[in-house]
């Protein structure tokens, strides 16, 4: 009794198998982009879906191109899948040879099909030699591979040689009887598992598939997952070693605190003495001629100034000590000469005061302290019977206090770590300072939001430069409106 199977019953499975197995390719995909073979798996699974529909929907005498095409859509899907699976495992994909051998497949079937378009058996062979040599190049793939455990490869290439015997098979039986097509609507059982089969190794290759890249993502989350966990071991590590460095700074800060309140209460001591000392003198000393008198005042006033940046830089808390104020600058220049002019180097020292009138919001004793360290440099390191000019004069929104000098000047290997703490120029000679006044003076300019600017002049010798905003007030007219905020 001979068995008839529906051939569209057939092709409606296929059909729907090869669409859902497409569609969850493409969900895999979209939820790991970064694996590309799943976007070619799911256009694979996609086209042969479509093929196989344009099979089903062949008329009775279908047109060539029809049988053609849903042809080629079937073998280009497998040639999708081939590819992905080479990209999958870091194999080479030969793309071309595999579309080459495409092309020269389809044009012997449609050869084929125009000439003897009721003999199935030419049309049989092509896709026999078509389907070896794609599933030999995947196993080929597979067997080159260590990725994957080798169960899994070995599973998958079963199921390729599956579909390679299977159309062998079909080769072998057309040679005895020849195979011809009598209509679409019904299918002998003699043939019928030539069909079924093609849906069985779609759903085996598709199982495959899936169970490799499961794995795959498997093996991803784990490796990540060991990755997350080292990380999180080196950052608690990190953490340790930062709270660990956090708590000696905080033992440091507290050390370097006790220590600014013993050198503070070490230098009051002698402060006090001499301002005693001095007081005395003025008290007793009755026949003390008039400059004798002015320079201890000029004592007592260096003692209040050092006595005030005492309090205020080692005693207490630095957040409260800076005290800006209106400071006229002559009265900036008149304390910087009085200062020099008790100094063994003071006669060198020339004052151009061009802005008489004009007055910044400064600190005075920290102001007063930056200019003194600068000219104390100056007439460090110049000749003694070298000038060294102190000028003061408005630049646009800003006053520059420029103290030049002709000394030895700054090396140009050194010029970028003058000013730095401890540092001192390689033309310096030892014993003949510590590195500490530009530093203090840079400090102590940076809190009048100005800039300390050092340059080589012409000549020879240094010119540093303060540079320290103006106030609104004691801006030009024309200048005021452009410095409103």
């Amino acid at each position: 009794m001979t068995q008839m199977l529906d051939l569209r019953t057939i092709f409606a499975l296929g059909v729907a198998g090869a669409g859902l197995e497409a569609i969850t390719w493409l969900l895999f995909w979209l939820a790991w982009r970064r694996m590309d073979a799943l976007k070619y798996f799911a256009g694979g699974f996609a086209i042969i879906s479509a093929g196989l529909c344009m099979m089903m929907l062949r008329g009775a005498e279908p047109a060539i191109w029809w049988i053609t095409v849903d042809n080629v859509l079937v073998k280009l899907g497998l040639v999708l899948i081939a590819a992905g699976l080479a990209r999958f495992l870091g194999q080479p994909r030969r793309a071309r040879l595999m579309l080459g051998l495409l092309a020269l497949v389809m044009a012997g079937w449609g050869a084929a099909v125009a000439t003897a378009p009721g003999d199935l058996y030419p049309r049989l062979l092509a896709s026999a030699v078509f389907t070896v040599v794609m599933m030999s190049l995947m196993s080929l793939a597979l067997l080159r591979d260590g990725s994957v455990p080798r169960l899994m490869r070995g599973v998958t290439i079963g199921v390729l040689c599956f579909y390679m015997i299977a159309a062998i098979v079909s080769v072998v039986q057309g040679l005895g009887l020849p195979l011809r097509i009598d209509g679409l609507a019904t299918l002998g059982d003699r043939n019928a598992w030539f069909l079924m089969q093609g849906n069985i190794f779609l759903t085996g290759l598709f199982a495959s598939l899936i169970l490799m890249v499961s794995w795959r993502l498997s093996a991803d989350l784990q490796a990540n997952n060991a990755a997350l966990r080292q990380e999180v071991e080196e950052r608690k590590r990190l953490e340790r070693k930062l709270s660990a460095s956090l708590e000696a700074e905080k033992l440091l800060r507290e050390e370097q605190s006790d220590f600014t309140r013993f050198v503070s209460h070490e230098f009051r001591t002698p402060l006090a003495t001499i301002r005693n000392a001095a007081e005395m003198i003025v008290l007793t000393g009755h026949g003390i001629d008039p400059a004798a008198r002015e320079r201890l005042s000029a004592i007592g006033q260096a003692l209040d100034r050092l006595s005030s940046l005492i309090d205020r830089f080692l005693a207490g808390d630095r957040e409260g000590a800076f005290h800006p104020e209106p400071l006229p600058l002559s009265n900036l220049m008149a304390d910087v000469m009085l200062h020099f002019d008790m100094t063994v180097g003071g006669h060198r020292l020339n004052v151009d005061l061009r802005e008489r009138r004009g007055f910044i919001v400064a600190d005075s004793d920290m102001l007063l302290t930056a200019i003194i360290n600068l000219v104390d440099n100056a007439l460090k390191y110049s000749p003694e019977d070298s000038p060294v000019t102190l000028t003061v004069a408005a630049r646009g929104d800003h006053v520059a206090i420029r103290v030049a000098d002709r000394g030895i000047g700054i090396p140009e290997a050194d010029r970028a770590l003058v000013g730095r703490r401890y540092f001192r120029a390689s033309n310096t000679k030892p014993g003949t300072g510590t590195g500490m006044g530009l530093y203090a003076a840079r400090r102590l300019v940076a809190y009048h939001d100005g800039e300390l600017v050092l340059e080589p002049l012409p000549e020879g010798g240094t010119l540093a430069e303060i540079r320290l905003p103006l106030p609104i007030d004691a801006l030009p007219e024309d200048r005021k409106a452009t410095a409103c905020p």
